[in-house]
């Protein structure tokens, strides 16, 4: 399997299904990847956070810069669901794109359902053992 970190800037283009995750990390087409990633309809990127406290304004930002648009980011807070830090909830409510923060497991169960129904989302994930 290849790594997405092997590609340049850590970025594999495409909308792609989470196939596998846990283990510190995740499988994607037809690649795997340890650590964080952020899944958008562009594209996955790795990401260097390893647990909800590392979610910032800027990792916000950078989803509505490379989303091409979306309706609603999930965020996989890790083993456990917490709550996203509200200036973060009004950064995308602002964006016009809603917020579902979930633990990661429910949080890739609902992204891939949500890319089968071809919606507009995107999934930042943090990585669980």
């Amino acid at each position: 399997m290849s790594d997405p970190a092997d590609a340049p800037s850590g970025y594999v283009p495409g909308r792609h299904r989470i196939d596998d995750y846990g283990g510190g990390g995740f499988r994607f087409a037809d690649m795997s990847h340890r650590g964080s990633i952020l899944a958008l309809p562009t594209g996955v990127r790795a990401i260097d956070i390893r647990t909800h406290a590392d979610i910032d304004a800027s990792l916000i930002d950078l989803a509505l810069a490379e989303s091409g648009g979306l309706d609603v980011l999930i965020i996989g807070s890790g083993k456990d669901l917490l709550p996203l830090a509200a200036p973060l909830r009004a950064r995308l409510r602002d964006a016009g794109v809603g917020c579902e923060p979930m633990a990661t497991a429910a949080a890739v169960r609902t992204y891939n359902l949500l890319v089968d129904e071809g919606r507009r989302v995107g999934a930042l994930l943090v990585a669980v053992g």
